[in-house]
């Protein structure tokens, strides 16, 4: 049985317009000990639809699955207070920024401390001593002294460090990292990827990276899901989607990478995600897709199997058909004008 299944799952905002959707019908599941990559643009959902999964979507959104199952829990049917006993303890998160999510107000140790006492309800000598025991593990030198500082007097990359102590403090069965290596220098963000891969591989917990960087992706992630404005385009194994992508998104991502153009101009994606209160009728990529068609326009695709993964296109760049019916999709648009 998988560590995580999510079906369909939906975030819906009200506004005065009708529900604006920033997550829409993803899908997804992970084994234990498996390395999920998500990736795309700001705006495709990625953050969003985890934040669901961990029930912290601030009102006044409200969540929808049809399946939304860890661990053998069905987390739509579980009470509030088995859902918090779950959040932070079996199922944890490392938030996109330290700086913000950190307490300014509270010593890094006491913020460690308050996790272990209402998960493990430890009492006071013995949360104190896995609290140095936790900063000793994720590489903070001086681990007694540092529980005494508060956030603004560590660095950046010593406050992720305080973040992932949190974040493992209990052993959770899964972790998802939102953007964990964020505004760190290159020599900090490898110190914290090679952090989170040896407590993966010693813990044997699921991990779920979410992030902008495709090469993060290719180093240490197994699987990969590529979103875009909510909805999943792609989801294939790391080393097939890297070598022969299927979605037009993700082969432009790829092509986006300042690896991949050594040498010459970077490539760029026209236009932008586009905006909650104005989504295309069609294909939600269709407006900056190069092999647009009056099909892609109006018809939006649903995610099918191909390859081994799942691909949300009429076209998948491993079809040996696509050029004849993009052609003839064009041509009959024409025909039908004229």
């Amino acid at each position: 049985m998988a560590a995580l299944e999510i079906e369909n799952l939906s975030v819906l905002f009200p506004s005065s317009g009708g529900p604006l959707r920033p997550v829409d019908g993803v899908s997804l599941s992970l084994e234990q000990g498996e390395i999920l990559g998500i990736v795309g643009e700001s705006g495709s959902g990625k953050s969003l639809a985890m934040l669901a999964l961990m029930g912290l979507v601030p009102y006044p959104g409200e969540v929808s699955a049809g399946r939304l199952r860890f661990d053998g829990h069905d987390l739509l049917a579980v009470s509030e207070a088995q859902r918090r006993s779950l959040t932070g303890k079996d199922m944890a998160m490392i938030f996109q920024e330290p700086a913000t999510s950190l307490n300014p107000c509270f010593t890094v140790g006491f913020q460690i401390i308050e996790t272990l006492r209402v998960h493990e309800k430890m009492d006071g000598k013995q949360a104190r001593r896995r609290a140095i025991e936790l900063l000793e593990q994720v590489g903070i030198p001086a681990p007694e002294s540092r529980l005494s500082a508060y956030p603004h007097q560590l660095s950046g990359g010593m406050n992720q460090r305080v973040m992932i102590a949190i974040a493992i403090a209990c052993n959770p069965k899964l972790l998802i990292a939102d953007e964990p290596t964020t505004a760190l220098d290159v020599t900090i963000q490898a110190q914290i990827l090679n952090l989170l891969l040896t407590l993966q591989r010693e813990r044997g917990m699921a991990l779920i990276i979410i992030t902008h960087n495709m090469g993060v992706v290719a180093e240490i992630a197994q699987r990969v899901v590529v979103m875009y404005s909510g909805q999943i385009m792609e989801e294939r194994a790391t080393a097939d989607l890297f070598n022969a992508p299927q979605h037009p998104y993700t082969e432009a991502l790829l092509a986006a990478r300042p690896e991949s153009r050594i040498g010459e101009r970077l490539a760029t994606i026209p236009g932008a995600v586009p905006s909650l209160y104005a989504r295309p009728r069609g294909c939600l990529f269709s407006p900056r897709c190069q092999y647009a068609t009056p099909l892609t326009v109006d018809t939006r695709p649903e995610l099918r199997p191909w390859k081994g993964g799942a691909v949300r296109c009429h076209y998948p760049l491993g079809d040996l058909t696509r050029e004849a019916r993009i052609r003839a999709d064009r041509q009959s648009d024409r025909e039908t004008v004229a």
